[in-house]
């Protein structure tokens, strides 16, 4: 308990800093530690993330307030910094850019590549600015195999991932653009 009461102010500023990096700089994140009557499975603390996206906006509970995209940011940005604090090999992040796009999803992609520097990460996205990112990028996709759907994984060359982000970007075949764009995302 007396830990967890010195921890919120430090971490609340470490996201503060990430979520503006994620064009979020009037985003908050309070986090409310308050003595429970009773011992409980987690602790003698009950614990609330409280979030406000913008200047002027009441603290409120997270799961009533933050906008897909938000949650997004919150998750990478909350995610990154426990997984600094314990030891955790391997982050993975579902779809970790829904609601997010463009400059945002080209920031988060580096964050996500930041990280990879302490940690495994498994990113499953659909969004080129991530995919761009990864040292290995892997296609997804399912068959029916004796009436059953399985789900394969397959380690894409490097000009089959530039075909696969240019799908992302452009649709199936992907345009010239998109290719062109596609193998710029790779170099940045």
């Amino acid at each position: 308990s007396e830990r967890r009461n010195i921890v919120p102010k430090s971490f609340e500023e470490h996201v503060h800093v990430l979520l503006a990096q994620l064009s979020m700089p009037h985003a908050r994140l309070k986090i409310e530690v308050r003595p429970t009557e009773a011992l409980t499975p987690t602790g003698a603390d009950d614990v609330q993330f409280l979030f406000a996206s913008n200047v002027g906006s009441r603290y409120l509970p997270i799961k009533d307030v933050a906008s897909g995209g938000e949650l997004s940011r919150l998750t990478l940005c909350t995610k990154s910094l426990v997984a600094d604090a314990i030891p955790l090999p391997t982050l993975i992040f579902d779809e970790i850019d829904t609601g997010i796009s463009g400059d945002v999803s080209l920031k988060m992609g580096l964050i996500l590549r930041e990280l990879s520097d302490r940690h495994q990460v498994v990113s499953i996205t659909h969004t080129p600015q991530i995919a761009a990112r990864a040292d290995t990028h892997y296609f997804a996709y399912k068959q029916v195999e004796n009436d059953r759907t399985i789900t394969h994984l397959r380690a894409l060359t490097p000009d089959e991932r530039v075909r696969a982000l240019g799908v992302m970007l452009s649709g199936n075949p992907p345009s010239e653009s998109a290719l062109a764009t596609a193998k710029e995302l790779m170099q940045g």
